[in-house]
């Protein structure tokens, strides 16, 4: 399963403050940001993947997100 979020990071500083958060749940294989669209997106790759619980990791980071 493969889930993209559009998030307002705007750069890779942005990408680094996301990364322990992201890291930290269980349920992402793996993810990745594109900084070359905009907005910039999150994508994550996971067998069980839940948006919402995507979306509120992203904002405890301090960064907004929503489904692409």
């Amino acid at each position: 399963m493969e889930l993209t979020f559009k998030t307002t990071l705007k750069c890779s500083g942005c990408e680094s403050k996301v990364k322990p958060y992201l890291d930290n749940l269980s349920q992402i294989d793996e993810w990745s940001v594109d900084l070359t669209v905009n907005p910039k997106t999150i994508t994550v790759k996971g067998k069980e993947l839940i948006a919402d619980d995507i979306i509120t990791t992203i904002e405890k980071a301090g960064f907004k997100a929503e489904l692409a």
